[in-house]
């Protein structure tokens, strides 16, 4: 599961709508601190230059923008190994399924059906619209661990083992997808030093507008709009089965299917 925290825990329309109001709030804090500065400045003939503070906004909008690469892009690796890992388990689960054919009756039924039950955990699992927010339950893979430890004893062959290696492949792909989809998010330090630095930065820019002594401009509304839509889509990525880019499940429902016809 997710490690708990304000980022984590919040709705992705919330995170939107913190995002937006963060940004907002922070360039109107710093548009009236320049302006207030800036009166000050005038009574005592010594105004702030605009051309500094703009070189100092576009280092931290650089900055913000190279850690906001780096965090769409971590989110972006972590969601393609939760669609190769759906890819990479149902092509190891299929190879169970044709490789019990090996076994005698009646463990070959016993497997297959097994793998059926499980592959259908899987779906209820890892769904868009999960019906369990827990892993599968252990006792399906424990159970099929018994039919080939049985077999390795009962038949030690080269094609026994080539059924047990299969099986094996089962287990280590089942903690492998546990681990993309459950454990590998954007760290919850990542995305405050992010939130920080985009609270600065949008402060420096609201004061460079305060410095210049232009008026509020809508552009600033484009720009915070913009900025929420982009952290929207990083946490949405991050978060497989909230929102609206998901791994998705194609595989595994093929499998379900080709399974069923075998019967």
């Amino acid at each position: 599961m997710q490690t708990p925290g304000l980022l984590t825990d919040l709705p992705l329309l919330g995170v939107f709508v913190l995002t937006l109001v963060i940004v907002l709030a922070s360039v109107e804090l710093g548009y009236r601190r320049a302006r207030a500065r800036q009166l000050r400045a005038t009574a005592e003939h010594e105004q702030e230059r605009e051309a500094p503070v703009g070189a100092m906004v576009g280092a931290t909008l650089g900055l913000l923008a190279f850690l906001l690469a780096f965090t769409f892009g971590m989110a972006a690796e972590a969601f393609h190994a939760r669609r190769v890992a759906v890819l990479d388990e149902a092509n190891a689960i299929q190879t169970a399924h044709l490789r019990a054919a090996t076994l005698a009756e009646p463990q070959r039924t016993q497997v297959r059906r097994l793998l059926r039950e499980y592959v259908e955990e899987r779906l209820a699992w890892g769904g868009v619209k999960a019906s369990a927010r827990t892993p599968p339950s252990k006792d399906l893979l424990d159970a099929l661990w018994v039919h080939a430890a049985t077999e390795a004893a009962r038949n030690p062959t080269d094609i026994t083992g080539l059924f047990v290696e299969a099986v094996n492949e089962v287990f280590d792909l089942h903690a492998e997808r546990i681990l993309v989809r459950e454990r590998s998010h954007v760290p919850e330090a990542l995305w405050l030093i992010l939130y920080l630095i985009a609270i600065l930065s949008m402060a420096a820019m609201g004061y460079h507008g305060g410095v210049a002594g232009t008026t509020r401009s809508p552009v600033m509304v484009a720009v915070a709009v913009t900025f929420s839509l982009v952290m929207l889509l990083v946490a949405d990525l991050d978060r497989e089965g909230e929102g609206w880019i998901n791994a998705g499940q194609e595989a595994m429902v093929d499998l379900e299917r080709a399974l069923s016809e075998s019967e």
